[in-house]
C-alpha cells in the first residue's frame, strides 16, 4: 500500500533520553491539511523465561506512570548499538537473575500504531541458569515464579495488563501446545 499522506513539514517538540515527540504538518488523501503528533519511544525486548517444568518468571514492579505496581514479563529498552537479543539477555540478568542458553524469537509487537512508534521484540528464554540480579537503581521489583497456566489466567483476569506481556504469554502458551 502506498502512503496516502503527504508530509509538508516536521517540527521537533521534545527529544529526551527515552521519548521523542514530533509534530508533522500533513496533507490527507482528500487534500485537507492536518497536524499529526508522532511519539517515538526507545524500542525494546520482552522475554518470557520458561523453566524445564513449565514455570515462568515474571516481575512485579512499581510503575511510576501507572501509579501502581504491575506484573510483567522481563522487559527493557534497547541501548544504542544493542540487538534485540542482546537486550533480552541483559534484561534477564538484570531483572530476574537469569542466563538463558536459548532465545526463541516470538515476533514483534507495535503497542499503539496510530501515533506511537515503539517496536517491542518478543522472546522465550530456555535453558536457564540462576545468577545474582543486577538491577538498576530505579528498578524496585520482585521476581515471581508461577506455572505458565497461572500466567495465562492472570492475563485473562487483567492482573497482567502490560500489552507486550499479554501477547507474549498467550503466544508462549499456544507455542507450547503445538
Amino acid at each position: 500500500m502506498d502512503d496516502p499522506i503527504r508530509l509538508l513539514s516536521s517540527r521537533m517538540i521534545h527529544k529526551g533520553r527515552l521519548v521523542t515527540l514530533r509534530e508533522d504538518t500533513v496533507v490527507l488523501p482528500q487534500g485537507t491539511q492536518d497536524i499529526y503528533e508522532h511519539v517515538e519511544i526507545k524500542h525494546g525486548s520482552s522475554t518470557l523465561a520458561i523453566a524445564d517444568n513449565g514455570d515462568v518468571w515474571l516481575v512485579r514492579e512499581w510503575k511510576y506512570a501507572q501509579g501502581r505496581p504491575t506484573i510483567e514479563v522481563i522487559s527493557g529498552g534497547m541501548e544504542p548499538g544493542e540487538t534485540p537479543e542482546e537486550t533480552a539477555h541483559r534484561e534477564l540478568r538484570e531483572e530476574a537473575g537469569l542466563i538463558a542458553k536459548e532465545l526463541i524469537p516470538m515476533g514483534i509487537v507495535d503497542p499503539f500504531t496510530t501515533m506511537l512508534r515503539c517496536a517491542n521484540h518478543l522472546f522465550i528464554a530456555r535453558g536457564l541458569t540462576e545468577v545474582p540480579h543486577e538491577r538498576e537503581e530505579g528498578e524496585v521489583m520482585e521476581t515471581l515464579r508461577v506455572p505458565l497456566s497461572e500466567a495465562v489466567r492472570m492475563v485473562m483476569d487483567s492482573e497482567i495488563t502490560h500489552g507486550s506481556s499479554c501477547v507474549l504469554i498467550l503466544k508462549a502458551a499456544r507455542w507450547i501446545q503445538s
